[in-house]
């Protein structure tokens, strides 16, 4: 029996692609942070890919037979929501929601008042913490 990270004997294929240099460097990341290699992460990639997505939800990609088709795709990632809550500014920033509360309250962050509730402009955020 094989062991988990190996596929059998004869059912692998080599696969040569050319990412963007960013991209190369955090998959390169992964596989020594996440003591994986970069096959076993791509196959894992994949594997969830495939597994999100119902049968026929997809045009390039049957998911229950695993019959890939000929076809291209362009691949952008989500630029999420422009305007955020103060659970998703601090989601955002990586902090507890209080301390968002807090900068805003004092006016060291970007953000408004509507009505009893906070809004943050996701750009401004990142403006913000960038300039520090």
């Amino acid at each position: 029996m094989p062991s988990p990270d190996k596929s059998p004997r004869g059912t692998e294929k080599p696969l040569f692609v050319r990412l963007p240099a960013e991209a190369a460097e955090l998959l390169n990341r992964a596989a020594f942070e996440g003591g994986a290699s970069k096959r076993e992460l791509v196959t894992e990639m994949i594997n969830r890919y495939l597994a999100a997505r119902p049968v026929g939800d997809d045009p390039l990609v049957a998911v229950g037979e695993r019959d890939l088709r000929v076809g291209r795709h362009a691949f952008r990632p989500d630029p999420g929501v422009e305007v955020l809550t103060l659970e998703q500014a601090a989601a955002l920033l990586q902090v507890e929601p209080g301390v968002v509360a807090e900068l805003a309250e004092a006016g060291e962050l970007p953000a408004r008042k509507v009505g009893d509730e906070w809004r943050f402009s996701r750009s401004a955020l990142l403006a913000w913490l960038g300039a520090i």
